[in-house]
């Protein structure tokens, strides 16, 4: 294994480059960032987020055009491409099946490609969220399977979590301090000096790979079980017409009460990651209770909201296959066209179920992909005539709004439901919210 320093004086020289596999939400902005230091390879298995790239431009828009100019970086999906690497980054999803336990196939895919092509003195480095001992384990065997090559001896591995949040431009990859782990205290230098180069607050060296797993896991699952406890306080104070959000405007008051609000729980990582650590945890015979619990209140809101929506329309006698509802936002979070895991698009689901007609607006979501990811479509112009209204995603689109505007969308007795609490100011429409 070559020592660390000259591994990073040859990046730094380009007499080597790093490649990032997958030009996603995490690999993207990592590669452009790189791009300024070092010679990139971005490589992804999407064509036409390739050839959106090559043109400098980002289909989901969390990266400006700007983001693309004096970077070294070459995009491509073509693994001829892939020559001269000594430093390989993983940045590819880790979704769960229908079945709530982890899908390695992305991972495990990616880890053949970098295996394919792996040469002696590289380290491997993942970024993507997994349970702890995946990396070394799962990952670990196929790199061996593939390259043939010999571990310690001709390449390391090393484990440094995502930490992008879509849409937030206050936390961001620079600007946020970077968790790094290797396999040999020389890995971890490396490793740490590479993503010190371009994270201004530094790193945390963790002592070992599965710490850093660890770490990244329940980053996820502490917020995961916060906002179930708040979901289902929620349920309670409906129950005894309460408003949470007044409950937790006075609570807040107190300084050590922790201000998390009820809502939607989707996306690509706080719905997700749970699943990984509970699975592991089963597998090695320990059934977790809260986690599992907290899972099973945030993946069942959905229904709640549909259930208030529901008894609505029959308290005021409306046909549900004759009532339209409008949901506003089908995006897992507000400024953003991501729609993975989106449970806004469970509430829609639910209420199609219930031969409800909805209308989706969402001025940030791709049409295409709604369409081929969930057989959605999101209309071009909000009509009228709505027996509820639902304001599930607060894109800055919708603050604007006003209580006329949706006034003169909804007929005399709609229900207007207010999944963020962003519209408690409403008083001339009947209002709901978590």
């Amino acid at each position: 294994m070559k020592e660390n320093s000259q591994l990073i004086n040859n990046l730094k020289a380009k007499n080597s480059r790093i490649c990032v596999v997958g030009m996603g939400y995490v690999g993207l902005p990592l590669a452009l960032e790189l791009g300024k230091h070092y010679s990139i390879v971005g490589y992804d298995i999407d064509q036409s987020l390739i050839d959106s790239l090559l043109q400098g431009r980002d289909p989901r828009g969390e990266v400006k055009s700007t983001a693309f100019a004096d970077v070294d970086i070459t995009f491509t999906m073509s693994e001829s491409d892939l020559t001269d690497i000594s430093i390989w980054i993983v940045a590819v999803p880790t979704p769960v099946t229908k079945l709530k336990s982890p899908d390695l196939r992305p991972l495990l895919s990616a880890s053949d490609t970098v295996g394919r092509h792996l040469e002696p003195g590289s380290i491997v480095i993942y970024e993507s969220t997994v349970y702890p001992g995946c990396t070394e384990e799962d990952c670990l065997n196929r790199l061996l399977n593939i390259s043939q090559l010999t571990y310690p001896d001709q390449f390391n591995i090393a484990y440094s979590p995502e930490r992008i949040n879509p849409g937030d431009k206050v936390h961001t990859l620079t600007n946020t301090i970077k968790i790094v782990s290797g396999d040999t205290p020389e890995t971890l230098d490396t490793v740490a000096q590479l993503y010190e180069s371009i994270i201004e607050p530094g790193v945390h060296r963790a002592p070992t790979i599965k710490t850093a797993e660890a770490a990244k896991i329940i980053e996820n699952t502490q917020r995961d079980l916060n906002i179930a406890f708040m979901n289902e306080i929620s349920i309670i104070f409906d129950l005894m017409d309460i408003n949470t959000h007044d409950v937790i405007a006075a609570a807040g008051t107190k300084w050590n009460f922790l201000k998390f609000y009820p809502g939607l729980v989707g996306g690509h990582c706080i719905g997700v990651d749970p699943y990984y650590l509970t699975y592991k945890s089963e597998e090695l015979g320990y059934k977790p209770e809260i986690i599992l619990a907290g899972r099973k209140v945030n993946d069942n809101l959905s229904k709640y909201v549909v259930k208030k929506i529901l008894g609505h329309l029959a308290y005021h006698k409306i046909q549900r296959d004759k009532s339209r509802v409008l949901v506003l936002g089908i995006t897992f979070k507000e400024n953003v066209s991501d729609i993975r895991n989106s449970k806004v698009v469970d509430v829609v689901q639910e209420l199609q179920h219930y031969n409800v007609s909805v209308d989706i607006y969402d001025p940030h979501v791709d049409q295409s992909e709604l369409k081929e990811v969930y057989n959605l479509e999101s209309i071009q112009d909000i009509g009228s005539n709505y027996d509820c209204v639902i304001a599930a995603v607060k894109h800055a689109e919708f603050a604007t709004l006003s209580e006329q505007d949706f006034l003169d969308i909804c007929n005399e007795e709609a229900l207007f439901i207010d999944i963020k609490g962003a519209y408690r100011h409403l008083s001339k429409i009947e209002y709901w919210s978590l």
